[in-house]
């Protein structure tokens, strides 16, 4: 190697080594010390990074708790058995949360043939219903292209023929991705042994609904006459049904002439769950 060639490589060389040495230096030095407690946690966690918990992902979620004080009950996917073990590490105890799951508040046919126009683009629900609400006639229907399938996390959510998504509750933590890809806000979550569940999502009333929908809420208020409880008032043309009263009787299933209202007891009506 010619003698003009050593003296800059060496230098080179010294220069790089020094650089390392410092760096190891400084990383020592200014090293933050994680608490172990963090990584304990985030072992326990379910790793989807699902964002349920409103944190980024389950390292953010397990710093939240050690550092900052977050509530260990806010992962909707973390099992009973490890969910105690989080509140082992962090010395509280934990209250199991009640099973939840994602509802799909509509039950009304999905079909190509009975759109109001042929929909060429995208597959996509968020897509779609920027022209003109969606090919859907009933402008509060599922528009059926699976944008919540597509953002289940857990493969929860089953698209099908001519009807909206299945929900399977086995699979389903309650994450609300859904939720929040249903550009027609269809979507709730719900705790699961709840047995009686309105299943039409129209504001719409009367003559206009039943042309569209064969299960579509006509808000007549027969549900809310008939329940024996009391549970049941109108608003906005829909059922809502105060759980605190309700006794699962399945009176208001039973009156109900469009089948609009879910009994799960009776399977009622052709619902997403």
């Amino acid at each position: 190697m010619p003698t003009e060639l050593i003296y800059p490589i060496a230098m080179l060389a010294g220069f790089g080594l020094a650089l390392g040495i410092g760096l190891a230096i400084a990383a020592k030095v200014f090293a933050v010390e994680v608490d172990p407690r963090v990584e304990a946690i985030e072992k326990l966690l379910p790793g989807a990074n699902c964002g349920g918990c409103g944190f980024p992902g389950c390292s953010g979620y397990a710093e939240a708790m050690v550092l900052a004080g977050a509530s260990p009950s806010l992962c909707p996917a973390i099992k009973a058995p490890e969910q105690k073990k989080v509140g082992e590490v962090l010395g509280v105890v934990v209250e199991e949360r009640a099973p939840m799951m994602a509802v799909i508040r509509c039950a009304g046919k999905v079909s190509p043939e009975n759109f109001k126009y042929d929909y060429m683009g995208e597959p996509d629900c968020a897509t779609a219903v920027l022209l003109a609400g969606g090919p859907n006639p009933c402008r509060y229907g599922c528009l059926g292209m699976g944008s919540c399938v597509k953002a289940c996390p857990f493969g929860a959510m089953t698209l099908r023929p001519d009807l909206p998504p299945i929900v399977d509750p086995e699979k389903c933590v309650a994450c609300g991705k859904c939720v929040s890809a249903c550009p027609k806000a269809l979507i709730t979550l719900m705790p699961v042994d709840r047995q009686i569940i309105v299943m039409c999502s129209s504001l719409d009333k009367g003559k206009p609904v039943k042309d569209l929908c064969a299960v579509g809420c006509i808000a007549c208020g027969l549900c809310a006459k008939k329940c024996p409880e009391t549970a049941i008032t109108m608003e906005r043309n829909l059922p809502v049904i105060d759980y605190a009263k309700c006794t699962s009787c399945g009176t208001c299933a039973e009156v109900c002439p469009q089948n609009s209202i879910l009994d799960k007891n009776r399977k009622t009506v052709a619902a997403g769950v």
